[in-house]
């Protein structure tokens, strides 16, 4: 069945249909979401408002052929309101998560060399920016067009290719960075640079460290030679989903079948993670009194 046949018969209820996109799009949204979020410890709770929102907007979506431009752009959208609401603190005092998603493509990807280097180089970047490499990255490795970048990011494919060449930027800056720290032995003017760093990537740091290596001759040698990202990206795949996460996609189980006991009712499936609501059920906000009968007001005495 074709996808755009799938979008119809979910809009119209198919829970199955329903089920298919979400399988088909988290990973998708896990790797555009962790990447733009990195180490925030909140990346799933936000995947799963996106594919929330996802099946609970369905219905408004007119061109089903759009699908994968129209996700993005919720998924964008939910990750600039989770940063909105974070506090305005320097990438140094983000607090520590168990594991951020650039350590996850390493490990669960084998990345290593110039791919790894790529990796570690996104630590450096700015949340926007991070954003923007998080799309990019997927049209890198095949997954995503320009124009579905330009939609996702709500502006035009002149003005997309204007921000993706400022991230690119600040991404070879990073790498720069990178490989000037992996070199062994450092030099003597970066390691004094980088007396008193706790080894996280700042905003501070970055412009101390990158003004040093512009103008060491020995640090700007190490990256000299690197590879061009797009050909380091190229057919990369996604970062498998966790598998606590996998329930989301996943369907619950069907019904038992058959007689069970003198009462032979089936017993009801259970809601659907979709189907769970964080508003009040209608239930509860109605009163459990009879209405009043309507009355009118008696005429007053002559």
């Amino acid at each position: 069945m074709r996808e755009r046949d799938v979008v119809v018969a979910a809009q119209r209820g198919d829970r199955r249909a329903r089920e298919q996109l979400v399988r088909a799009y988290l990973p998708l949204v896990y790797n555009v979401t962790g990447r733009a979020l990195g180490a925030d410890p909140d990346v799933e709770d936000v995947v799963q408002e996106t594919m929330l929102r996802v099946v609970r907007d369905l219905g408004s979506l007119r061109q089903p052929e759009s699908l994968r431009s129209w996700v993005l752009t919720i998924a964008v959208h939910q990750i600039s309101s989770h940063q909105g609401r974070l506090p305005t603190v320097g990438l140094d005092q983000v607090p520590d998560a168990p594991q951020d998603f650039e350590e996850l493509t390493i490990l669960r990807l084998r990345l290593s060399g110039e791919r790894r280097q790529v990796a570690e180089a996104a630590r450096w970047l700015d949340g926007e920016d991070r954003t923007v490499l998080a799309l990019w990255w997927q049209e890198a490795a095949g997954e995503l067009t320009r124009g579905e970048i330009a939609a996702a990011l709500g502006t035009t494919m002149a003005y997309a290719a204007v921000r993706v060449q400022r991230m690119r930027g600040q991404l070879d800056r990073g790498r720069a960075i990178v490989a000037a720290l992996a070199g062994s032995p450092r030099c003597a003017g970066l390691a004094e640079t980088v007396t008193g760093w706790d080894g996280r990537p700042a905003a501070l740091w970055r412009k101390r460290i990158d003004r040093h290596v512009r103008d060491c001759p020995a640090c700007l040698a190490r990256s000299r030679d690197q590879v061009a990202v797009e050909r380091l990206l190229a057919g990369c795949a996604l970062v498998p989903v966790p598998a606590g996460m996998q329930a989301i996609a996943g369907a619950s189980p069907s019904p038992p079948r058959g007689d069970h006991g003198p009462s032979r009712l089936r017993e009801r499936p259970p809601l659907r993670w979709w189907q769970v609501s964080s508003r009040t059920p209608k239930w509860r906000t109605r009163s459990r009194r009879r209405p009043l009968r309507s009355w009118r007001r008696p005429a007053p005495w002559p």
